[in-house]
């Protein structure tokens, strides 16, 4: 906080966090707050799942139905689907003989408790890291697979008073403005010396700085040459190692967690922050299986078997297996072109969108928190309220002109990726397969599925774009 929250006066002016890092059951509490204040229920169905959205061509609108019977219709259409909803749970073998409890993360199931159990954690990413956290305290035993690790930094967690916040928030509105013409949603200016512009002792004296701020701010503050030099990318990664080393005294599990060797690249993966997690891995009741080293073969009733041959006992299996990320929220609830083609077959061969807010032939449509924007690599608030202002422009300018439709023209949206890619070329991420590239679902396509450049360069350039409504084809209405 503050920067977790929507910049809406009437929103953040009675509400204050207990915790600088809110955890999940303070951010429903804050979202019922937002409805609250706002009323958004009114309008809204719940447990209602879309199965189709068609758009009629003689109508110029969409027709949106749900699995539940409802029918809506409307004259612009808004996926606000979420980028990390879709659960990807890999084709195990076996799994459906497993005789002890699994799930998903993403469906947790509330009634389940580790106490007296042996548990099994699959994936290290940063849903892994926090369950390591919770369960290691609670199951008698835990084992992580992982093939993987995180580069974890310390979240830096303390409590907040209600006073602090309420005399903070005078500087609510420079802050909130300044994160959101910030690179990553957060207002720092960043690092403007490369790793070789500074001495040894000078660059010692920075990461130590910026790794006892805790948050991001080892990752946002680091060398500006970090994705694009092997060398400075080297150094900040052993550093981060040498950390880790103070506090995962195992060595065995140290050198799985923070190998010599990195496994990709520092921050061409999701950096997780953690309050305890080396220190829970260093309990003698949490141990840790390197999937490099014997893979999965298959579960068994009783557990999982590995290839070498050895055989595990669970009572509870966790998929800490991630998400269809960014794309995966959209592409399976049945949104069709105008020429009755799904979305989802559309970007069969690879995602095309204009400004990554608009998609060719989906008519007065338009996806915030989405793919080709700089969605993961920022705070979600800021540039979704970024994308939904840009659409709101958007549609003002179609009203105003009386128009029935607009819609990307398909060189615009070629233009984009172009310009997507050309931001990535030269840089370290192509190297690392990952969620942000669509590399951890079996038959996604592999593509930077991210705007690299930061909230503030995005926003610049669409604005820029909308002001004559470059990039768009817009239909007027039928003269009476």
């Amino acid at each position: 906080m503050p920067f977790y929250q929507l910049n809406i006066p009437e929103v953040y002016r009675d509400w204050t966090f207990l915790e600088r890092f809110p955890g999940h059951e303070e951010l429903r509490k804050y979202i019922a707050h937002v409805d609250k204040i706002l009323d958004l229920r009114r309008d809204t169905y719940f447990h209602a799942r879309v199965n189709d959205a068609s758009w009629d061509k003689s109508a110029n609108r969409w027709t949106i139905k749900t699995q539940q019977g409802h029918v809506a219709s409307a004259k612009y259409l808004i996926l606000g689907a979420g980028l990390l909803h879709r659960a990807n749970i890999p084709d195990f073998p076996g799994l459906s003989g497993y005789q002890g409890e699994v799930f998903h993360s993403a469906a947790w199931n509330e009634d389940f408790s580790a106490k007296g159990k042996k548990v099994a954690i699959i994936g290290a990413g940063s849903t892994g890291v926090q369950l390591t956290e919770s369960l290691g305290k609670m199951a008698d035993e835990l084992t992580v697979f992982v093939r993987r690790p995180s580069y974890c930094c310390a979240l830096g967690q303390r409590s907040l008073t209600a006073y602090e916040q309420h005399v903070m928030k005078r500087f609510y509105p420079v802050m909130l403005k300044a994160a959101r013409e910030s690179h990553a949603g957060f207002p720092v200016t960043g690092n403007d010396k490369a790793l070789d512009d500074v001495s040894s002792e000078e660059r010692e004296r920075h990461w130590s700085y910026t790794w006892d701020q805790g948050g991001f701010s080892y990752g946002m503050l680091a060398y500006k040459d970090l994705f694009r030099s092997k060398e400075a990318n080297e150094a900040t990664y052993q550093y981060w190692r040498s950390k880790v080393a103070t506090r995962l005294i195992d060595p065995a599990k140290f050198e799985i967690m923070a190998p010599e060797h990195k496994p990709y690249y520092f921050l061409t993966k999701r950096m997780p922050l953690e309050q305890d997690y080396y220190e829970v891995l260093n309990q003698s009741n949490v141990h840790i299986h390197d999937l490099n080293k014997s893979s999965l073969k298959s579960f068994t009733k009783k557990g999982l078997l590995m290839s070498n041959g050895t055989e595990y006992e669970f009572d509870a299996v966790v998929l800490a297996t991630g998400f269809d990320s960014i794309t995966g929220s959209i592409t399976r609830i049945g949104v069709k072109n105008k020429h009755g083609v799904d979305l989802k077959d559309v970007w069969a061969d690879g995602i095309t969108t204009y400004m990554g807010i608009t998609v060719s032939g989906f008519p007065n449509m338009f996806v915030p928190y989405s793919p080709q924007a700089p969605t993961p690599f920022t705070n979600a608030i800021p540039i979704i309220e970024a994308q939904v202002e840009l659409a709101v422009d958007i549609i003002t300018r179609v009203e105003r002109a009386g128009a029935k439709s607009i819609e990307a023209t398909r060189d615009a949206e070629i233009e984009w990726k172009t310009h997507l890619n050309a931001l990535v070329e030269g840089t370290l991420f192509p190297y690392t397969d990952s969620w942000w590239n669509g590399a951890d679902v079996p038959g996604k396509k592999k593509e930077m599925m991210a705007y690299i450049a930061g909230i503030k360069h995005y926003e610049a350039k669409c604005r820029a774009n909308i002001e004559g409504l470059q990039g768009f084809n817009m239909v007027a209405r039928d003269k009476v």
